[in-house]
């Protein structure tokens, strides 16, 4: 299966994270006692492009796999659930990333992620990314873990001084401590982004080493005190609240019986994609996003748990008729 030839600006474009998700087939069972897995495309920025996919979306994802027998997966489930793999190249001296986790419902799930020396998708050169392409995207996602090495952040600062700042260009403030040699060194790489992007959305510990802040409106003005248009600050039970300068909304969760919430954020993010390009408004958009997170927190994997939007739709129309 081959990439389909892209002729017109993209819908979403991610940069960052692909790789192999293997997860456990038995819940609540450590690691070490779990018999069966089972085998999923992972990474946030490939979750997020396939989430946007699901709803129609043009997607398209630059990242770096091995080339072995787990990138080639990556790549043909890339194609198979509607996502580009124009701007996917091989770097044949690396391992493609594989990713476990422990599943103890409602709300501990380790990771385990298997990148060293170093991940395929944190070698992207700056001359390797297309900055057509980018600039022309009608949106732009990446997130905080591209900025972690070198030559990935980089590419990632090239990207953005292509897009001089142009609407819908997204930071998921991501922050994942075992990526980086500490807070204040993700600390400084995100200031220096914050200067690029448009819009930012993270929980509240990303936007406490993003800006220092915990409290979630205090955390959101600071984003738009930064440059951002659109700050959303995710408040997990508590829901989500988004700001832009004339406006706040603040949205509460749709309940679900968790399975595996690792994919809620990314399932939130491609939802989240879906609503800035629709033009809706903001309380819609994070509705929206919400229930979407919702959905792939009641499934086992990440991205092939992503809804469309008729799943979307009934769960909202569900959660209305019982109010």
């Amino acid at each position: 299966m081959s990439s389909p030839a892209v002729t017109a600006p993209l819908d979403v474009l991610a940069i960052g994270r692909a790789g192999v998700d293997l997860y456990p087939l038995q819940d609540a069972t450590a690691l070490e006692d779990v018999a069966t897995f089972g085998k999923y495309l992972g990474g946030s920025a490939a979750n997020v492009a396939v989430a946007a996919a699901r709803y129609g979306r043009s997607a398209a994802l630059i990242t770096r796999t091995g080339a072995d027998p787990f990138g080639r997966y990556v790549r043909r489930e890339l194609l198979r659930l509607g996502v580009s793999d124009r701007f996917v190249d091989v770097v044949p001296q690396l391992n493609t990333p594989v990713t476990f986790c422990e599943i103890f419902p409602p709300d501990h799930f380790p990771l385990y992620f298997y990148r060293e020396p170093i991940a395929p998708d944190l070698v992207v050169e700056p001359g390797d990314v297309d900055l057509d392409a980018v600039r022309d995207a009608r949106l732009f996602w990446s997130t905080v873990t591209g900025l972690s090495r070198e030559p990935s952040r980089a590419a990632h600062f090239a990207a953005w001084r292509a897009r001089e700042r142009s609407p819908l260009t997204v930071l998921d403030l991501d922050y994942r401590p075992m990526f980086w040699e500490g807070a204040e060194a993700a600390r400084a790489q995100v200031a220096l982004a914050l200067e690029h992007v448009t819009v930012a959305v993270g929980n509240r510990e990303e936007c406490e080493i993003a800006v220092g802040e915990t409290d979630p409106d205090r955390a959101a003005d600071a984003l738009l005190e930064r440059g951002v248009q659109v700050a959303i600050v995710k408040q997990g039970p508590r829901g989500v609240i988004a700001k832009t300068r004339d406006q706040r909304v603040e949205v509460a969760p749709f309940a679900v019986d968790v399975v595996n919430g690792l994919g809620a954020g990314d399932a939130f993010g491609g939802a989240l994609c879906h609503g800035l390009l629709a033009g809706w408004d903001l309380e819609q958009t994070m509705r929206w996003a919400n229930a979407a997170g919702a959905i792939v927190a009641g499934k086992r994997e990440c991205s092939t748990a992503m809804p469309d939007a008729a799943e979307v739709e009934r769960l909202m129309d569900e959660a209305a008729a019982r109010v």
